[in-house]
């Protein structure tokens, strides 16, 4: 297996704008920055997409460009993008499975067109009817309906050029606050969390997973991204997934508590592999000219694991957009 540069670190970071400003090429050739998350506001229209990217891997080689670009309302490039339906919506349809097959392919294969080499999807929360942030973004109501699913999804998503992220661990489908504002708590017994994680220990093409900001009862109250217990012990050890670990954006007020190097400490000790750090450059530099950070055995591998593969033929990306009934908007 060809080894990563050994510069390349934990931490995913974020841009401001369409084009990259000196500070920000200084951030990406942080000995620490290993990923960099593209947001809509760094989308305006194909053509700049496609020079953004090449602008970032050749101001830093190596490292892995992503975006949260599930489908439905969580897609952040849409002008000259297809489209794809909403997540939920797919599961309804009686060829749900080549459906989801299909919208992997889209997905995947128009971002690797323009250079993005990684997409956080898919979502693997139980549809409950309970949580707003996850809602139709689910794959299904039951833990087995969204492992059908997400097999399918993340066939797809291999097969238009990318890896796959089941997010969020060990499930946000239950809790009803939005972490982004405030945090969820998940207040049902150990047997019941343990059922909402079994996608991650059945999905073995998954690649990597993100954390949840929601604090679970049956684990004495902690926070996902800050628990051995979940992510060692759970994760690790009884589920067997060898992939990578994220957590999510350690801005979000779900993971508040502490300075920035406090908290992306506190998650990589729990068992996390790359943090984000998202919407406030102020953090990102002072989480990178603080962390202290020893390259743990298998994160190379892990994130080797995260590279975009061979694009899938025009042919295959078309029959796709048919099966969806899709066009390109």
């Amino acid at each position: 297996m060809t080894q990563l540069p050994q510069q390349l670190g934990p931490v995913c970071v974020d841009i401001a704008g369409f084009t990259l400003t000196d500070e920000e090429r200084a951030r990406l050739r942080h000995p620490l920055t290993g990923m960099v998350i593209l947001f809509t506001r760094n989308y305006e229209n194909r053509e700049q997409l496609i020079a953004l990217c090449a602008d970032i891997h050749t101001t830093r080689p190596g490292i892995l460009i992503s975006v949260d670009h599930e489908g439905g309302r969580v897609q952040r490039f849409r002008e000259a993008f297809t489209a794809v339906p909403v997540m939920r919506d797919l599961a309804d349809r009686e060829d749900a499975n080549e459906a989801y097959e299909a919208a992997g392919i889209v997905l995947a294969a128009e971002l690797r067109a323009c250079g993005v080499d990684f997409t956080f999807a898919p979502v693997l929360d139980v549809d409950y009817g309970r949580s707003g942030v996850i809602g139709n973004r689910s794959l299904g109501r039951t833990p087995l309906e969204v492992t059908t699913h997400a097999e399918h999804l993340i066939r797809g998503l291999r097969r238009g050029g990318m890896a796959s992220c089941g997010k969020h661990f060990p499930g946000h489908g239950w809790a009803e606050a939005d972490s982004h504002t405030a945090l969820p708590e998940d207040e049902r017994a150990y047997e019941a969390v343990v059922a909402d994680m079994a996608p991650y220990g059945a999905l073995h093409e998954l690649a990597s997973i993100m954390t949840a900001h929601v604090a679970y009862d049956a684990f004495k109250g902690e926070i996902a991204t800050f628990s051995a217990a979940l992510l060692k012990g759970e994760l690790r050890d009884r589920l067997g997934f060898k992939g990578l670990v994220f957590s999510d954006d350690l801005s979000m007020k779900g993971a508040a508590g502490g300075s920035i190097t406090t908290q992306a400490e506190r998650a990589l000790a729990a068992g996390c592999d790359m943090v984000l750090v998202c919407n406030h450059p102020e953090l990102c530099d002072e989480l990178l000219a603080n962390l202290q950070w020893i390259r743990p055995e298998f994160f190379d591998q892990r994130f080797e694991g995260l590279r975009p593969s061979d694009m899938p033929s025009d042919d295959v990306l078309a029959h796709a957009r048919e099966v969806l009934c899709l066009s390109v908007a």
